[in-house]
């Protein structure tokens, strides 16, 4: 196993977080991480997605991120996102509707050291943020590679939530539990 060593204020912290798949990044995580000081930020990302077949009205008058990811490992997931004008470095443990998440911010430039590494394709997409009751739903639209996917995801504070949800009617299957649909996986189509 690779570990993650973070260490703030005379603090060291170990993080079990990457496999020997991760190998192949050399150093270049471990430095970069060294270069930002260590600061991880760990959730419990609970959400439920699903495909989209009509787009919702009004579309247009919703905020939206212009999103690149890419992964470089898709097994732990290891993967980077440009959103806009900033830069992450994310670990994703295995899971569907329930997964631990670690985050931690890149420079412009530690992004784009890493994006000449990714494995698969580079997804391009345009991340919608509508309000729906008391959630947020996140409805992507995939520009690269594949363009002409619509996904809506929503994110939950418990798994007792995400269980009671009540999608809209404009949603279409759920693809919770189809690891098909995760952009990982999407990545290497």
């Amino acid at each position: 196993d690779f570990y993650l060593i973070i260490q703030t204020a005379g603090r060291v912290t170990l993080f079990p977080i990457f496999n020997a798949n991760l190998i192949k990044i050399d150093y270049d995580i471990y430095n970069i991480l060294k270069y930002k000081g260590g600061f991880l930020m760990k959730s419990l990302e609970i959400e439920r997605k699903f495909l989209i077949h009509t787009l919702p009205a009004q579309l247009e008058t919703y905020p939206f991120y212009e999103i690149e990811q890419g992964y470089l490992c898709t097994e732990p997931v290891v993967r980077i996102r440009r959103q806009d004008d900033s830069y992450y470095l994310t670990y994703k443990s295995k899971g569907l509707m329930v997964r631990e998440e670690y985050n931690l911010s890149l420079t412009k430039e530690a992004y784009e050291h890493l994006k000449a590494k990714i494995d698969g394709h580079l997804i391009c997409k345009r991340r919608y943020k509508i309000p729906y009751q008391s959630y947020t739903i996140e409805l992507d639209i995939f520009l690269a590679p594949q363009k002409d996917l619509w996904l809506a995801e929503v994110e939950f504070s418990s798994k007792s939530d995400a269980l009671s949800f009540i999608a809209p009617d404009w949603f279409g299957e759920e693809v919770t539990h189809s690891s098909r649909y995760h952009n990982s996986n999407l990545s290497q189509l």
